[in-house]
């Protein structure tokens, strides 16, 4: 079986702050010919100065059961933002009932799947920025597709997708029509993401909505005759061709929990 496609989502969520790297910790000093070592214990600070300084001694954290099971792909740290950019997606009524249907036949393979809460398509990795860098990264990405025009695109196939580290799996629908405007604005987006130091979109992406996800990797259980069945529910569900055609109307940068969005012409 090849290997499944992946999806651009950090493992716990692209709402949570995140860690660019590992903290330095300051040396012990040295000592004089002779002298024993210090122990190098880290003394606990008192409450009382904690006090005047919140936050300056705290790393939260992570605890899974907050986020459904989910684990970081990058540990949090204060002042570092996770940051993901996408096409919003607006769910329509008719696009929640196909998924009515869709989601307790899935579940009947992978009983622990769960619907997505809102849908989107990726056109970035969740990348990690410094606050000061949120809105000069974001003004760089309004700059570059203030020319984009609108489009129409379709999503209508199937498929299963993991996360980089197989931490989860996802059942989306992939875009069958309007792949080359998608590939335009990874294109600008990635240049952005070149010019901040960060890690760029997939070389081969299959862009694609979201519709439900679960902890680890369940491949195994959800292709083959699931998806087939799965595929065989979307195509004869009642104008399905219409009901999965929509437009790609703006872009949105999420970067820890600001939102930006940054309308197509």
């Amino acid at each position: 079986m090849s290997a499944a496609p992946l999806v651009g989502y950090s493992s716990s969520g692209s709402e949570d702050e995140a860690e660019a790297g590992a903290r330095v910790r300051p040396g012990t000093g040295g000592c004089s010919r002779g002298q024993s070592p210090l122990p190098s214990q880290k003394l606990p600070v008192p409450d009382s100065v904690l006090d005047m300084f919140p936050g300056a001694e705290e790393r939260l954290a992570d605890d899974s059961a907050k986020h459904g099971g989910r684990v970081r792909t990058f540990p949090h740290e204060r002042g570092n933002w996770a940051t993901h950019v996408y096409v919003p997606y607006e769910a329509r009524e008719e696009f929640l009932d196909l998924l009515d249907v869709l989601l307790p036949h899935a579940q009947t393979h992978v009983p622990r799947l769960v619907r997505m809460e809102a849908f989107h398509l990726s056109l970035s990795q969740s990348v990690v920025l410094r606050h000061h860098w949120i809105l000069p990264f974001v003004q760089a990405l309004k700059d570059r597709v203030a020319s984009f025009q609108r489009f129409c695109f379709t999503a209508d196939r199937v498929k299963i997708y993991t996360n980089q580290e197989k931490t989860r799996t996802f059942v989306g629908l992939e875009v069958t029509s309007g792949h080359t405007q998608f590939l335009d604005l990874v294109s600008e987006v990635d240049r952005v993401m070149e010019e901040f130091d960060l890690t760029t979109f997939y070389q081969d992406p299959s862009f694609h909505i979201s519709l439900a996800w679960c902890v680890g990797d369940a491949r195994l259980q959800l292709e083959g005759q699931c998806l087939r069945e799965l595929q065989e529910i979307v195509g004869e569900f009642e104008d399905s061709e219409m009901l999965l055609r929509a437009h790609a109307e703006q872009i949105r940068c999420k970067s820890g929990n600001k939102f930006f969005s940054m309308p197509l012409k």
